[in-house]
């Protein structure tokens, strides 16, 4: 992990989108995401089943190479801190996922675009990426709450979500286009709050993580 953030204790720091934070356990290591990138992750991602609920499409070298100078140049803007998974236990990158709508006022900031090859779906490899991430947004920056959002018909996700602790919170009603594109679907709302976290999430993780 990053030496300077993580000495500081108790103390509130706000996220430094100028920083390459990494944040490692012994299974898996989350690296900022840049262009060299491109080729470890065209080789996982032409499954069609890791778009599907996207409103871009990775699935080829090009489109892949477009999604992560966009999510690169949107940490250049203060608007997204995206990660790239790396897989110690294959030695392999795994996938991505990112913050964005940070607040530093209102101590809140969301976490998504969250995706996986297929071989690491299933894995448990998700519930360490997340750890580590929810230990680095309640612990380090200190936020309040960490908000997600999934299409209603994304059930898989809804799913892994609730694995990890979140708690649905309410519905946005016809939020997204339908996948057939006929008509619209609700987005899911699901949060994280600190004191959850402290009280119940961490220990609960941690646990689940060992079995």
């Amino acid at each position: 992990m990053n030496l300077k953030l993580y000495s500081m204790k108790g103390v509130k720091v706000p996220l430094d989108f100028a920083e390459d934070y990494i944040l490692e356990n012994e299974l898996v290591k989350l690296i900022p995401l840049n262009g060299k990138h491109l080729t470890p992750l065209a080789q996982i991602s032409e499954d069609p089943e890791i778009w599907k609920f996207f409103f871009c499409d990775g699935s080829d070298a090009e489109s892949l190479k477009k999604y992560i100078k966009k999510a690169v140049k949107n940490r250049s803007k203060s608007k997204e801190y995206p990660f790239v998974v790396f897989d110690k236990r294959t030695n392999q990158y795994a996938g991505t996922t990112r913050f964005y709508e940070y607040s530093q006022d209102l101590k809140t900031i969301k976490l998504g675009h969250t995706w996986y090859g297929k071989t690491f779906r299933g894995s448990g490899l998700n519930k360490q990426c997340k750890n580590l991430l929810f230990e680095f947004a309640f612990e380090k920056l200190q936020v309040e709450r960490v908000g997600f959002g999934a299409y209603a018909d994304n059930l898989v996700s809804i799913k892994a979500l609730e694995s990890v602790g979140c708690k649905k919170e309410g519905v946005l009603r016809n939020m997204f286009p339908s996948l057939n594109g006929i008509g619209r679907t609700d987005a899911i709302l699901m949060s994280i709050l600190r004191e959850d976290w402290f009280a119940i999430i961490k220990p609960e993780l941690s646990f689940k993580m060992t079995v």
